[in-house]
């Protein structure tokens, strides 16, 4: 009984410190992200950071990662009008300077 509660209780330890980040280190951590504001004028490398891409991806790579940003923080979902409107013009910026 007992050395069933401590599987569980270890179980949980390390459950939490995979889903904080902590247990992996570097570029492999759990829900890593760009930490940084807005600039002003946004440029190609601030659209695909929002987007979550590589500044040379193709349009339908584009497209799919914009459907799920979207997905994510559309208002109409809870998301903010913010967040909707700079995925919009990271989509609008990185798909236009393609053609």
């Amino acid at each position: 009984m007992v050395g069933t509660a401590l599987v569980g209780k270890s179980a949980i330890y390390v459950y939490r410190a995979v889903k904080s980040g902590s247990a992996v280190s570097g570029a492999a951590k759990v829900g890593s992200y760009y930490k940084g504001g807005f600039e002003k004028v946004m440029t190609r490398r601030e659209a695909a950071l929002i987007l979550g891409i590589r500044e040379s991806s193709e349009e339908p790579k584009i497209l799919a990662a914009h459907r799920k940003m979207m997905f994510n923080n559309h208002p109409d979902n809870g998301g903010s009008t913010f967040l909707a409107t700079k995925v919009n013009e990271a989509k609008e910026m990185l798909v236009s300077n393609k053609q």
